[in-house]
């Protein structure tokens, strides 16, 4: 039996949906990976009021945040964007947050927004795209290679407070599906 999910552009009244699954997938995709008492210490209403901040502004295509749903209940969201790397040409999109509630995981949720979100750059004029990833974060790293994305070498570090993120940057060619 296939899941159907209905995806589309993310709205300002989306934000508690978006900010419940952020913080869930965050809790259990990055257990083991980020410190305990920083996962736990994530607040649902405080990225509900950043999304609404976000989903509020105006957006240039590229830039959108889509979502998925499944029977009117938001499972995951992705964002895209121009790439915001140093040197970065004006042909790169950056696939800015993929995320699906753990519920969902395995559902078919990440393909379909995946697949939209790399219409949405192909669309913009985009030839090429490049996402972060946590280091040791190896579910992700197969989700993205089974669609066509590869580490390209480069990496940075991020702080969230005193918490340090390794960050490894895949990137994929716009100019084939590469979608599995």
């Amino acid at each position: 039996m296939s899941v159907t999910f209905v995806v589309r552009a993310a709205r300002p009244e989306d934000a508690d949906g978006i900010a419940h699954v952020h913080v869930a997938a965050w809790r259990v995709g990055y257990r083991g990976l980020l410190p305990g008492a920083f996962l736990s210490g994530l607040s649902v209403e405080q990225r509900t009021s950043r999304w609404q901040a976000i989903l509020a502004q105006p957006s240039e295509p590229p830039a959108q945040t889509l979502l998925a749903e499944r029977d009117g209940s938001v499972v995951g969201f992705a964002s895209v964007g121009p790439a915001r790397d140093e040197g970065a040409g004006a042909t790169t999109g950056e696939l800015w947050a993929i995320y699906v509630h753990p519920d969902h995981w395995r559902s078919g949720a990440g393909h379909a927004l995946h697949e939209r979100a790399m219409e949405v750059l192909r669309d913009a004029g985009r030839t090429d795209a490049t996402l972060w990833v946590l280091a040791g974060n190896e579910r992700a790293a197969a989700f993205y290679a089974r669609h066509g994305w590869a580490p390209d070498g480069a990496t940075k570090t991020d702080w969230r407070d005193d918490v340090r993120l390794d960050e490894l940057r895949y990137r994929r060619s716009l100019l084939e599906s590469g979608d599995a």
